[in-house]
């Protein structure tokens, strides 16, 4: 008989490592959105900080105010105390992809900061549309897509993205990034505890930012040059402007809606991490919550789409609950409305913020390979080339931006590299998912299944879900399909071809 009497714990002192690690996490996602539009693209600061950035960080809010209360649900029907919250925050793919491809263009297009607010609202309208329509086949997705694939296809998310990009800034400020990755890696990795119970996030930015300060005032580093937000009070109110932004909007939408499916695939293979570290949460429930909170933000001002975090074993790890994310989702909104937000955006050095995320990307990248079966650990690693591809993509199109070369300036074997690694690197997600499940699929002897993942991927090569062959990523209708993606197309069907012939021929099948 169920114990009526249960009563779920649900903040610890674990909560607080947990809090400032995922506040962390979403403030230096908005650092980052202030520093590419006010920094690269010249946009004024007021639009940025009063009313992008309190419309993205509602959508937070009301995302993780959502997971919190399916923690204590969980915590209650399965009388557990050790139920650890979901995480959620911006997306970092949407991040860089919406900002340099979407709202950034929008300004300079037409020059007004308003307009471009008013596309980048439009667009996250749509792809919270996407999210919320797609989640209802979420669960079946990840019934029937094998564990190293979830799991390999985020592991690989998580090292070079989330632990790699970091790593970038630590680099560039050294003396402040090294002694913060050093807190970072003392406290969570190793589990040493600080001096006077100091949270290790919190010590890690705090001593961080000092010696940051300490080093600019000596003349060792150069200061910040992010534009200052002041103290101002600035409601993301539900508004029909980003209607006035669906007709520029449009043509942003093949970048756009990439990127939403790819963060419901990587919404999926959250929700397997989780299970795997024993909180067994619905799919669809996280994903119509990341959906929701994603057109509520982009109604209200938002155009940063909300997923849920890579990174919950490692906030479990670290002994959180459900306070966490109640802290988190209250701060990073209450605070982006109330000028609190943007001041700390403007103060704290991106450098001694992104090492938590280096910790984060470790623990996730790790559980891939623990959770995982042994024979199966070519699975998991093959995931890792299509996202290490896309990387290669995305710093050369900077380096080349950069230099102001094009691509036809370089010689035509570098072209086929570039174009190579584009189509690799596109569509990244799903490609390492396909790849992580034929390869599983293969090793266990169930060539029928696998050969049924070549078809799938050559369908998505047909509409470039993976693979397309346009720098931007961008969708196309199967009536109007390149040839190049005719030709790949053909090649996984080929693929598929083998696995069945062999198949056929040892009948070895064990389905």
């Amino acid at each position: 008989m169920a114990d009526s009497g249960f009563k779920y714990e649900w903040a610890g002192a674990g909560d607080v490592n947990a809090f400032f690690g995922l506040m962390m996490d979403n403030l230096t996602g908005l650092v980052i959105l202030a520093s590419i539009l006010t920094g690269i693209f010249k946009m004024p600061p007021d639009v940025v900080f009063f009313k992008m950035v309190p419309g993205t960080a509602l959508g937070v809010m009301l995302g993780d105010l959502a997971y919190t209360y399916m923690a204590f649900k969980l915590a209650q029907k399965e009388k557990r105390q050790d139920v650890c919250a979901m995480p959620l925050g911006i997306d970092a793919i949407a991040l860089f992809g919406l900002t340099l491809g979407v709202v950034g263009p929008a300004y300079v297009v037409t020059k007004d900061a308003d307009k471009a607010w008013a596309v980048g609202m439009a667009v996250l309208v749509v792809m919270g549309a996407v999210k919320i329509l797609t989640a209802f086949f979420g669960e079946a997705v990840r019934r029937n897509v094998p564990r190293e694939a979830l799991l390999g296809s985020l592991g690989a998310l998580a090292v070079v993205f989330i632990a790699y990009l970091p790593f970038l800034k630590i680099i560039s400020d050294p003396v402040a990034g090294l002694v913060s990755l050093g807190v970072i890696l003392l406290t969570l990795t190793a589990r040493v505890k600080l001096p006077l119970k100091i949270p290790g996030a919190l010590g890690a930015v705090g001593l961080g930012a000092v010696v940051y300060y300490a080093s600019s005032l000596a003349g060792f580093t150069e200061g910040r040059h992010l534009a200052q937000a002041g103290f101002q009070f600035a409601f993301p109110w539900p508004t029909a402007h980003f209607v006035d932004g669906f007709s520029l909007g449009m043509q942003y939408l093949p970048i756009a809606i990439p990127i939403a499916i790819s963060n419901v695939i990587g919404g999926i293979d959250n929700t397997e991490s989780a299970a795997v570290a024993g909180d067994k949460y619905d799919t669809r429930d996280i994903l119509l919550v990341e959906g929701v909170a994603t057109l509520v933000a982009g109604v209200c001002g938002g155009v940063i789409q909300n997923t849920p975090y890579i990174g919950h074993p490692a906030y479990k790890r670290m002994g959180g609950k459900a306070a966490y994310t109640l802290a988190t989702g209250l701060f990073i909104g209450l605070g982006a409305m109330m000028g609190v937000t943007g001041f700390l955006i403007s103060i704290l050095p991106e450098s001694v913020m992104v090492p938590i995320l280096v910790f984060i990307g470790l623990e996730v990248c790790s559980q891939a390979y623990a959770e995982s079966d042994r024979r199966h650990m070519t699975a998991v690693t093959i995931c890792f080339v299509p996202v290490i591809a896309n990387l290669v993509f995305i710093q050369y199109n900077s380096l080349m931006g950069a230099a102001g070369i094009q691509l036809s300036a370089l010689r035509p074997d570098f072209q086929e590299t570039y174009k190579a690694v584009m189509v690799l690197g596109n569509g990244f997600v799903g490609t390492a998912m396909l790849w992580g499940a034929m390869t599983t699929f293969l090793i266990d002897g169930k060539l029928k299944k696998a050969a049924v993942v070549t078809l799938i991927a050559a369908a998505c090569v047909m509409t470039g879900l993976v693979h397309s062959p346009f720098p931007d990523g961008r969708l196309f209708a199967p009536w109007a399909v390149p040839s190049s993606a005719v030709l790949l197309a053909f090649g996984y069907l080929s693929m598929g071809a083998v696995y069945l012939t062999i198949h056929f021929f040892r009948n070895t099948e064990t389905d």
